[in-house]
This record gives C-alpha cells, structure tokens and sequence, in this order.
C-alpha cells in the first residue's frame, strides 16, 4: 500500500527532481530519482525535472542530456518540460532586488579565508557594514533579526523520513550567500524561487540537503509562500565514508543495466523487492514499486555502497 503523503493531502502533490549537470547520473542520484517519482507517483501526483545548471565551469558539455537519456531508459518519466535555470536569470535577479529593497540582503566583501576564520558560519559582519560596490562582493540574505533573542533563530521541522528536526540559524546556517562574488546567481536562492514557481508541494532528495533545509523553509516563509513538505533519503556512501558523487569519480550507471539499478535502488530505499524481480523489465519493477512504496521502510542518514 502506498506511505500516507503528510497531513496536505488537499493540496495536489507536485514534487521534483533536481540533479546539476556536473557529470552523469550514478547510483545515489538515482536513488533519489527513484525515490522522488515513486512518492509523487504513488501520491497520484506529478513529477517534475529541473536541471540546476547554474555554475558554468563545474558542468559538463552533454551532461544534461546524459542525464535525460538516463532517466528515460530507467522508465522515469517526466510530467510537463525540463525546466533549466540557466534560463532564468532574470527571475533571480527580480528577487534579489525586492530583497535589496525591503533590506533583507546586503552586499559582502568577506572571502572564503575570511569565512574560515568565523570558523564556517558566517557572522554577519558586513550587515552594516560600507562595502565597495565597485570590487567583487557577494548578496547575503539575512536569515535573523540580529536583536531578536538566541531562542526566535530555531527554526523546527518535520521531515518525513527522518522525523523531527531543528536548526539554529543564527549559530548553525549564517547568513547565506544568494549571488556569488563572480557573478554566479547562488543555490539557495534559485532553488527556492524555482520551487515557488512551479508550486512544489513535496520534495524528496538525498540527505547531505538535510542540513539547509531550516534555512530554505525560512526564505519561503520570507517570500510569502506555503512551504513544501521534506523528506530526506540515506546518502549512498563508499567504503572509506565518502558520499557517492560526481566529484568523488563515482561509476556511472548504464542503461543497459537499467533493472538491476532499479531493482538495488528499491533494496537500497529498504523496500524489500523479492528476488525474481531483479530480472524483470523497468516497467515491471516501478509497478512493483509504486504499489508497495512505503516512506516508513526508509532508515537512516546513509548507506554503504558495493559496486559489484
């Protein structure tokens, strides 16, 4: 039977997949793929793609069209048009002047090193500070009332995997960055502007995301939007405890192989497939899935990965 979706069962179910063309798809990506379009699907819901390709010299010329021909021959299949940031930049730039005017982003001069010495968290300290427009600087969003008491910067939420959580945003998160010193329009804003904009209701994506997820909840509340459900799935992570990715080299999955990477997909999300599936067609293996996907399988933060 299908996992209950969350108390929002009015609201129709929109969720998403949002992968960065950085490289091709492996297997903890599709594992989120799976996961995000089995939760949407078994919520009788649509399923979108976004391809988040908003920092040119990390992404790979193909790689976003790897990655469409990937998900197809796994029998993901998409509802409405890929949508790509790379495209809406004036959308970015819109939102960051209304934030300019209504003074909730400021402009900052600090660099990484000066990061490091804040020891990760940024303090705020360009906030009132005259910064000189003409060098490089970046647009930070104000995530706290600086005279508020310690105790308004908790943000609580439920996640629907991994239970309740709580985020500090003041001595955990910092003000965060929404246009980059060269340039480059940030994650946390065109993430969250894009979910509006697509009216998501629902957003299933890998663990290492858990910890933003305070911060994302607070920008849109501040943008005056109905916030999405979360649920965070277990990272797919190597012997040595490195996260399974494209800058750690992670193999690519093959089409060829297509069954058999949804069939471990469904064993990695804890959704016990039966053995005889293993050999049966994509589509027979995402029937399976949808009609016996249950959230409450799910466990933990991550998992190790064999390759064999």
């Amino acid at each position: 039977m299908p996992s209950p979706i969350s108390s929002r069962t009015a609201i129709p179910y929109i969720g998403r997949f949002a992968p960065s063309p950085s490289g091709p798809l492996h297997f903890g990506s599709l594992v989120t793929a799976l996961a995000s379009h089995l939760d949407a699907k078994a919520s009788n819901g649509q399923w979108l793609v976004r391809m988040e390709d908003l920092d040119p010299p990390r992404e790979q010329p193909g790689a976003a069209d790897d990655i469409l021909r990937c998900l197809e021959g796994h029998g993901l299949d998409w509802d409405g048009e890929v949508i790509y940031q790379s495209n809406r930049h004036d959308t970015y730039q819109n939102c960051l002047n209304d934030l300019i005017a209504r003074d909730w982003a400021y402009p900052c001069s600090c660099s990484r090193q000066d990061l490091a010495s804040m020891g990760g968290i940024y303090d705020g300290r360009c906030r009132h500070k005259q910064v000189d427009l003409s060098k490089p600087h970046s647009l930070r969003l104000k995530l706290y009332d600086i005279d508020d008491h310690p105790s308004a910067d908790e943000i609580h939420f439920h996640d629907l995997i991994q239970g309740s959580q709580a985020q500090n945003l003041r001595t955990q998160a910092g003000d965060q960055i929404l246009k980059r010193r060269d340039g480059f329009y940030a994650y946390q804003l065109a993430v969250v502007v894009d979910d509006i904009a697509q009216g998501i209701t629902h957003i299933i994506r890998g663990s290492d995301l858990l910890d933003v997820t305070g911060r994302q909840l607070f920008f849109f509340n501040l943008l005056g939007s109905q916030q999405p459900a979360f649920g965070h799935v277990p990272l797919a992570v190597q012997a040595n405890g490195q996260k399974l990715s494209k800058q750690n080299h992670a193999r690519a999955i093959e089409i060829k192989e297509a069954s058999r990477n949804l069939w471990r997909g469904l064993e990695f999300l804890g959704q016990n497939p039966p053995a005889d599936l293993a050999g049966a067609s994509t589509n027979e293996i995402l029937d399976w899935g949808l009609h016996y996907w249950r959230r409450d399988k799910i466990r933990g933060l991550s998992h190790l990965y064999r390759e064999d």
